[in-house]
């Protein structure tokens, strides 16, 4: 589903001032500050095999 821009406001309410943000998002931190390290594959690779989508 898409959302024009000038009804994403309407739709996403306060989420809107999140989506539209341009972050880059890095685990780098994440495993710095708490000794957290990933133990599964990551979300491209689990895209890729199609764990997020139904198969009907």
């Amino acid at each position: 589903m898409s959302v024009a821009p000038a009804a994403a406001e309407e739709h996403f309410g306060w989420l809107v001032l999140l989506f539209g943000l341009d972050v880059q998002a890095s685990s780098t931190r994440t495993q710095e500050l708490l000794g957290w390290q990933p133990t599964h594959q990551g979300l491209i690779a689990g895209l890729d095999e199609g764990h997020y989508f139904s198969r009907s």
